[in-house]
């Protein structure tokens, strides 16, 4: 691995951001003989709660983990502000996400094919998929990877609350689906996990670390990126300034490619504060114009969730299983590699539905686990037990922004989500809460049911239910969008179908922003798939796309 900073490298291409999608790319890249520089602005991941997936609920509010990014307030919100975590990492935000790997419906990929985009179908992109992935244990199938570097378990800690869950969901007619990463997503059933052995996985881990050991790359932690150096139209280097806000500028050039992996709300930033993006926002900043685009940092969209919580009777559940002497003997099995709560993902079930008959397909995920907390804060465990149904829209239509508030790189941007703005999205997630409610009074789930407490009984009616989510929803931390995918036709697409940068040379984006529109997923899932076509691509290279029988 190269370490030197030096002033005026020269590298093939340069990775901006060592997130889920920039590790990917930087091994592949490498791997063809490529020099790489990748750049990252936050630290190594050698904190140890990253590699433990119960470490999350503490890593999502680490100050040095992640960027401490806010929603602005908005009307579909009450006015709230509230935290949106991102990964500021060596693996970005797979170092500490959820954990749950998730594509996504066949049709979401075939909508971005119809918008503009060829080679974007889902026959086209799952080769992408199955090339990442390790799929321990089941049979072979043609949708799924088995020799890839990402390992994805089954869950094997199983709870009776959680079992009783699927039970429930069967009799309200939603069929059990042993994998919903097999063609047909629709059904109740356990996730699946980066987790292997009792440890994350992050992207990093499966992919950097085996990059970081060649000698034509270099991997620069601590780098903020300040903008894109261009020479007329063409992009050709980074500079940055390691080591925090007084540190030293560097830069770097690139022989190739600039490419973008910062995510949906950095990527956009720093393409703004580099002089790329609405003129109106680069005047507003005092940034000479490069390129006027006007649909960067638009289109930005998010999962908004509510929590569906009811007071568990007659059973432990997490709360009480990890207070105490409890957790020592969790510890214990972890330490062991047997079965642990400290090797789970935060939430155990899914449940895929729709929150009308009369639609084509689910438009509703629900992430459920037997636990609660305090007044809904990730983290602080109610001290009686507790079951959560967290339910969210899948492909939300509300659009909302970010924006560069300085020309300064290190300043927040403005991210303006604005959830739930749109009333497809309200009604989806209205019908998805009452789904809720008749999982929690069905016989299988009722005899463990106490009490529902949030939302209190007393909230029945679609509008007291649409303040409620207003009132106490929140971001499932998957932003995407801001830097859409599209024909340069439509001012709002900023990439073409070879994710480079409309009207720009040697620059490209590859990492969440690019997406068209949310897939029916968590999103880190695609942006490993992206990451690995982008890397085709720029090599000029593409696999062949999976026939499947119809």
């Amino acid at each position: 691995m190269v370490t030197g900073t030096a002033n005026g490298d020269v590298f093939d291409y340069i990775v901006v951001g060592a997130g889920t999608a920039g590790c990917v790319l930087t091994n592949r890249l490498s791997a063809d003989g490529a020099s790489v520089c990748l750049l990252e602005a936050g630290p190594r991941d050698s904190n140890p709660l990253i590699h433990i997936p119960a470490g999350y609920i503490k890593n999502i509010y680490s100050k040095t983990l992640t960027w401490g990014f806010e929603a602005e307030p908005g009307p579909g919100t009450n006015g709230r502000r509230f935290s949106l975590p991102q990964g500021r990492v060596l693996g970005g935000s797979s170092s500490i996400n959820g954990l749950n790997y998730v594509r996504g419906q066949a049709v979401d990929y075939d909508n971005w094919a119809a918008a503009g985009n060829p080679g974007w179908s889902f026959k086209e992109v799952l080769p992408y998929f199955k090339r990442s992935e390790c799929l321990i244990g089941g049979e072979e199938s043609p949708y799924r990877g088995q020799s890839g570097e990402l390992p994805i378990t089954r869950l094997d800690w199983h709870h009776p609350v959680s079992d009783a869950l699927v039970d429930a969901a069967e009799s309200l007619g939603i069929p059990r689906n042993p994998d919903y990463n097999s063609g047909d997503q629709n059904g109740v059933g356990y996730f699946q996990r980066t987790i292997h052995k009792g440890f994350r996985c992050s992207s990093a881990k499966a992919f950097l670390r085996t990059a970081e050991k060649r000698s034509n790359v270099s991997v620069r932690t601590d780098s903020q990126a300040m903008n894109i150096i261009f020479e007329g139209k063409r992009a050709v280097g980074i500079r940055y300034k390691c080591g925090g806000p007084n540190g030293q500028i560097m830069e770097v050039r690139a022989r190739r490619e600039v490419i973008l992996s910062a995510g949906a709300l950095n990527t956009p930033k720093l393409l703004q504060i580099s002089g790329v993006g609405p003129v109106a926002v680069l005047n507003e900043i005092g940034v000479p114009v490069i390129h006027a685009l006007e649909g960067v940092g638009q289109n930005l969209r998010d999962h908004y969730a509510v929590r569906m919580v009811s007071r568990v009777k007659g059973i432990r559940t997490i709360n009480q299983m990890v207070q105490g002497p409890a957790l020592l003997l969790e510890i214990g099995r972890w330490l062991l590699r047997r079965p642990s709560l400290l090797a789970v993902s935060p939430s155990l079930v899914h449940i895929f539905s729709k929150s009308n008959p009369s639609l084509d397909r689910p438009d509703l995920e629900f992430a459920c686990s037997p636990a609660s907390f305090r007044e809904g804060v990730v983290g602080l465990l109610d001290k009686h037990p507790g079951l959560t149904l967290g339910v969210w829209q899948e492909r939300p239509e509300s659009l909302g922004y970010v924006r560069a508030r300085s020309r300064d790189a290190f300043d927040k941007p403005i991210i303006q989500p604005n959830y739930l703005t749109h009333e497809t999205d309200q009604q989806s997630l209205i019908g998805g809460m009452k789904l809720a409610r008749q999982l929690f009074r069905t016989p299988a789930l009722a005899r463990f049911v106490e009490a529902e407490t949030s939302p209190a009984p007393d909230v029945q009616t679609d509008d007291e239910l649409l303040d409620y989510a207003r009132q106490m929803g929140t971001t499932v931390y998957h932003m995407i969008g801001t830097a859409r995918m599209g024909p340069a036709s439509d001012p709002m697409n900023v990439v073409d179908e070879q994710l480079r940068v409309h009207g720009l040379q040697g620059l490209r984006v590859a990492d969440a922003s690019i997406m068209p529109s949310m897939p029916s997923a968590n999103t880190n899932a695609t942006t490993f798939m992206i990451g690995e076509k982008a890397s085709d691509m720029i090599l000029g290279r593409q696999l062949p796309a999976v026939e499947l029988a119809v």
